[in-house]
């Protein structure tokens, strides 16, 4: 019996119960749907997830009116394959997406101190796919989307093609091509006047068109290309963040370390310096518009008598970048950043915001995924499941209204690559309170009790053996069924080259 079958029957025998509970509204309207996903926000970046430098009060009061998750996940530690697995349902692996689009490789190529080649993997979300917005579509909804796509270097792979009926900003590219202030040298999205913020305007164009269709069910897919780098904040912000470090006494060079010893056999790839205190003003002042967008929405949606009649859903797609590309932010007390299979690189912060359902205020620590999104608000929305498509998520409804209780379940990573932010290529297993690595480079595992080693400091590998081998014919019986690729040998490999080139250098 297939791994995945075990969640569709959980799903078929609380469907009466989820079902009920899935339309807030009881005149009969389908409940209107906000979907916010982040660039790179991590873990600790918010006042509801332990930040003490960061200012998010709006994003707090969200949270204070949602189900907040502390162990969601993205599907992977860097973007192009988390997002399709929102659209899509599936697990990076069987979407082939397993890469930020174009990938690393696509400008380092195999280098003398990596074992192996990263893999080859599709560099766009297939037409054949029936998005989420295709299903929201097809049942009724007016779909949009604003933000950062990063689906597909062809436009005919763009949001306009896969659901949404209007796109602002959505395109190949996985940053701001022009930066976060007018012109923006975005093909899908005309300049504003000169020195519009970004983030400011992609908020614009959601109200706009929430304004405009605020009579029927609509789904608003807000993807902000915030925080991702180019680092540019609001001058007035960076200032005000620069007069906090020096009130507060920080110091700017004890947020840093390079005392890594990983940092030693990743210097070939770039500048690495692990961040391990929260203190870049740059990244605080974006991180505060954020904020101040994800209240605007949130007044609007008040203000259009739409507050009890709408579902927000708030999360990241990767981890918060912590150790390379000027390390913005510290993810601590998880380990790693984006890039990284640790929990840094793939735990988020979530809230799913769900007028009428008993959620409000509560918090779970149920490892949840993001392949769950499609049946989900399928499931919210009352609208019947597609378990062909959205096969590797489960509805959370159930968990959300109370009426039921997710099983414990497997959850999967896989990636075949070596990421620019200097982590290791290999897969990953979560089950219960344990979680399995297997690095494929330099081909180690390593073995995990979340519960009490939430930053993944001790290795129980050796010391459980019996658990060890558990986890790993889990994980590769998985990778067998999803059909995921591994990687090949690096003829180019030398292994004194770290040695000769680097290593015991200045």
């Amino acid at each position: 019996m297939k791994l995945n079958f075990f969640p569709f029957i959980w799903i078929l025998l609380l469907a009466p119960f989820s079902i009920s509970c899935a339309r807030p509204d009881q005149s009969g309207t389908r409940p209107n749907i906000i979907f916010i996903l982040v660039d790179d926000l991590g873990w600790t970046d918010l006042g509801c997830y332990g930040s003490t430098f960061h200012e998010t009060p709006n994003i707090d009061r969200l949270a204070a009116e949602s189900m907040r998750f502390t162990s969601a996940y993205a599907a992977c530690q860097v973007c192009s394959p988390t997002r399709a697995s929102i659209m899509t349902g599936k697990y990076p692996a069987r979407t082939g997406v397993t890469d930020w689009i174009a990938g690393r490789q696509a400008t380092i190529p195999g280098l003398p101190c990596d074992k192996l080649l990263s893999r080859e993997f599709e560099h766009e979300m297939k037409l054949e796919e029936v998005t989420i917005a295709e299903a929201m579509q097809k049942a009724g909804y007016r779909t949009f989307f604003a933000g950062k796509w990063h689906l597909g270097e062809d436009s005919v792979y763009w949001p306009e093609h896969q659901g949404f009926e209007i796109n602002k900003g959505g395109w190949s590219v996985g940053s701001p091509r022009g930066g976060y202030f007018s012109p923006y040298e975005n093909p899908r999205l005309e300049d504003g006047p000169e020195g519009e913020n970004l983030t400011d305007r992609l908020t614009d164009e959601s109200i706009r068109f929430m304004e405009g269709h605020a009579s029927e069910p609509f789904f608003i897919y807000l993807s902000f290309y915030t925080v991702h780098n180019p680092q540019q904040g609001k001058p007035e912000l960076v200032e005000k963040y620069k007069k906090k470090i020096m009130a507060e006494g920080l110091d700017p060079e004890a947020m840093e370390t390079t005392d890594r010893e990983w940092i030693k056999y990743a210097r070939p790839t770039g500048r690495y310096v692990e961040r391990i205190q929260q203190g870049h003003p740059v990244y605080a002042s974006m991180i505060e518009t954020l904020d101040t967008n994800v209240g605007r929405l949130m007044q609007k949606v008040t203000e259009l008598g739409l507050e009890e009649h709408t579902i927000v859903v708030f999360m990241s797609d990767n981890g918060g970048l912590s150790t390379s590309e000027g390390s913005p932010t510290s993810n601590l007390p998880l380990r790693g950043g984006k890039g990284w299979m640790y929990e840094g690189g793939i735990r988020e912060p979530m809230m799913v915001r769900w007028p009428g359902s008993g959620s409000e205020g509560t918090l779970s620590d149920v490892p949840v995924i993001s392949t769950d999104f499609y049946p989900t608000i399928l499931d919210m929305a009352g609208l019947e499941p597609i378990p062909k498509q959205h096969m590797d998520g489960v509805s959370l409804a159930p968990l959300l209204t109370g009426a039921g209780i997710l099983k414990d379940r497997p959850l999967f990573w896989h990636y075949p690559h070596y990421s620019n932010q200097g982590g290791k290529p290999g897969a990953a297993v979560r089950m219960g309170d344990y979680k399995l690595i297997e690095f494929f480079d330099p081909g180690l595992v390593e073995l995990y009790n979340l519960a009490d080693d939430i930053g993944e400091t001790r290795d129980l590998a050796e010391e459980m053996p019996e658990k060890t081998g558990e986890m790993l014919k889990l994980l590769h019986s998985w990778q067998k069924e999803v059909g995921a690729k591994g990687m090949d040998p690096n003829p180019a490999y030398d292994p004194d080259y770290l040695r000769e080139n680097y290593l015991n250098k200045p």
